[in-house]
């Protein structure tokens, strides 16, 4: 597919902007922003991702076939076909980010990415082998269902999140108006950050107007500088165990509880519900 080609010879890209930006912040004397392990341990993140990544769409590759068999429309040809793709992809990402912060299962993959207390250029290789399990495939088949041919999703889906390797850093300031369009480095910062200020807002991809548009977007503001990391830290940098430490807890506390409401809150609910729910669970045991 011409798009994988075109990410693989985007990868020496990539690489260059991180060695970049570890130069630019250690001659600002914020050799902080980076660490060896912490950058490791997102590079192996990233080679179990694609791995699983390949093998995921090769199993989904027939269900989209058989949804665009079954297409309701044929989009346009050209430029108005593809922009109307890109819009569409780009909403539904914003749909599939905002579930995977409000719904555990899809949290428990998504976890990893927002794990690292450092946010650079290196974070966006931090992906979770487990997003197929999850089912992040699963929020694009309404495009081929549409008329998108599938080979035209996988590419948008590809580009989309290329893109977003730009987004985190650290190095770039406020962009102007293109605040008020597109997803920005300063509008991700406060997407990675856990202060109650910021936790849970900014889910865009490519463009921010989904989140102005439904209510969840926030500024980053230089009074209140952003602490990245999960609320609930992650002592590891073993790629293999950051992958599986929030769904080893998840279970843990799902095969240990007393009903079925329970849970289903455990699996399903938002994490800071789930969370209440396990803390409800260990009380009641403990008397």
């Amino acid at each position: 597919m011409q798009v994988e080609l075109l990410l693989l010879a985007l990868a020496p890209v990539f690489l260059a902007c991180v060695a970049w930006e570890m130069v630019y912040w250690r001659r600002r004397g914020r050799a902080d922003v980076y660490s060896w392990p912490d950058t490791l341990c997102n590079a192996g993140l990233a080679l179990l991702h694609q791995g699983a990544d390949k093998l995921a769409w090769l199993l989904v590759i027939p269900l989209y076939q058989l949804l665009y068999q079954h297409r309701l429309f044929t989009p346009p040809g050209g430029w108005g076909g593809t922009l109307l793709l890109f819009l569409a992809q780009d909403f539904l990402y914003y749909w599939f980010h905002r579930a995977s912060h409000r719904v555990r299962w899809l949290w428990a993959a998504h976890s990893v990415h927002h794990s690292s207390t450092r946010l650079n250029l290196s974070t966006a290789f931090r992906q979770s082998v487990l997003y197929p399990l999850a089912g992040m495939w699963a929020f694009w088949l309404p495009l081929a269902w549409l008329g998108f041919a599938p080979q035209q999703v996988v590419a948008v889906v590809l580009l989309n999140l290329a893109f977003q390797f730009f987004v985190h850093t650290q190095a770039l300031p406020k962009l102007g108006w293109l605040e008020y369009l597109f997803n920005t480095p300063s509008i991700h910062r406060s997407h990675h950050a856990q202060n109650p200020r910021y936790i849970d807002h900014n889910y865009a991809g490519v463009l921010v107007i989904w989140d102005r548009l439904f209510g969840s977007y926030v500024a980053e503001t230089a009074d209140e500088p952003c602490r990245y990391g999960t609320v609930k830290p992650v002592h590891s940098v073993n790629p293999l165990w950051v992958n599986v430490v929030e769904w080893r807890d998840m279970l843990r506390e799902t095969l240990a509880a007393r009903s079925w409401r329970a849970r289903l809150t455990l699996l399903f609910g938002a994490p800071e519900a789930a969370e209440r729910a396990a803390d409800r669970q260990a009380a009641s045991r403990a008397t």
